[in-house]
């Protein structure tokens, strides 16, 4: 009731009437005609969803380009692979990029399709959705209006009884944010540990620096940025369980949670947005790739006994392998030495178009 009255009021205000002319404009028989909470909030959740994923698609193609670019300019630095953490087949940095960049290319579709979901509203069901009170000229007059004030391609819900007690849609929206949340966290994860060192780590890739990271010791930088994507993503995370639960606990014809819902929604779509533009513009775009150690570091690995497979058989190719651990040789020192390949048979085998590419 509060609301109403001070629309109220201040409407009596603009007329130059006195405060409390309900006689004039009455909070519930002129302010709220024909409408209700039940109708009015659900609706007022999707508008405001729909304008903040709009800027949350643009940032998400920002650092997607952000991430392309990338992909680009270290197409040709070939380093170590890693699974669980331990050496394995050789890749381009550019090939890890791309594969960044096309997840967030998912991420941005999925988000893209489900404002479909969200444009469907149930203005003027009213209470639960039968359009009690409410003239049927006035709910296709309101909807009309609605779109032409927030251009926003809304339509009444064919269903307003579904609308109105179901928030399923808002889960979908906060699962797709919450997937988006966890490729970033993947991404900031893996440039947090492309970055490590400079000596005591992998140092494949430098991060720009954007504070001091100690205060105590000299020097140290730390990686702030994906460390705040990191956050959010966690938020985000958290989220999603509470809208989750929101709206699995929506009784017969109304979701009393609706509150809930859309706090936490509102927030992870400003959070994300703001993180992703922090991510390409402070971090992403400043990247500069190591040549030099990723290829110290591949032409050390015994792993590269990988792509002598074909040539020499799995079981040759395992024992080299060992070999180089036991002795602390390469693999190009132990083949020669061995002569089971001549210098440009091996410098073929090894070439990094055949190390990052099926044969042809």
């Amino acid at each position: 009731m509060g609301r109403r009255k001070v629309i109220a009021n201040r409407a009596l205000e603009i007329l130059g009437q006195p405060k409390g002319s309900y006689e004039i404009i009455h909070p519930n028989d002129h302010v709220n005609l024909h409408q209700s909470t039940n109708d009015v909030y659900p609706t007022a959740m999707r508008v405001a969803a729909l304008r903040l994923l709009s800027p949350l698609e643009d940032k998400l193609a920002g650092l997607q380009a952000a991430l392309q670019d990338k992909e680009a300019e270290f197409a040709g630095v070939i380093k170590l692979g890693r699974t669980q953490l331990q050496d394995a087949a050789p890749v381009t940095l550019g090939q890890e990029f791309s594969a960044y960049a096309q997840a967030l290319e998912r991420d941005r579709w999925r988000i893209y399709k489900v404002e479909e979901r969200l444009r469907q509203v149930n203005l003027g069901g009213t209470a639960v959705g039968t359009g009690i009170t409410a003239p049927l000229k006035y709910i296709y007059l309101v909807n009309d209006h609605l779109r032409r004030i927030t251009h926003l391609g809304l339509a009444r819900a064919e269903n307003m009884i579904d609308v109105t007690q179901n928030m399923d849609v808002f889960v979908e929206v906060s699962g797709l944010i919450k997937a988006a949340a966890v490729n970033l966290n993947k991404i900031a994860d893996d440039l947090r540990l492309l970055s490590s060192g400079p000596f005591g780590g992998l140092a494949e890739i430098t991060l720009p620096e954007r504070q001091a990271g100690s205060s105590i010791m000299p020097g140290k930088i730390n990686p702030v940025i994906p460390e705040l994507v990191n956050q959010v993503a966690m938020r985000v995370i958290a989220n999603d369980t509470v809208i989750t639960t929101a709206a699995a606990r929506g009784q017969l014809e109304l979701n009393s949670f609706a509150p809930a819902i859309a706090h936490h929604l509102l927030e992870s779509l400003e959070i994300m947005a703001s993180a992703l533009e922090k991510f390409t513009n402070y971090c992403i775009k400043g990247i500069k790739s190591n040549p030099k150690r990723c290829r110290t570091m591949l032409e050390k690995s015994p792993v590269l006994a990988t792509a002598l497979v074909p040539k020499l058989g799995y079981d040759v190719a395992s024992e080299v392998a060992h070999t180089s651990i036991k002795e602390g040789k390469t693999i190009t020192e132990i083949i020669l030495e061995k002569g089971l390949l001549s210098k440009e048979e091996l410098e073929d085998a090894l070439a990094p178009e055949e190390l990052t590419h099926p044969k042809k």
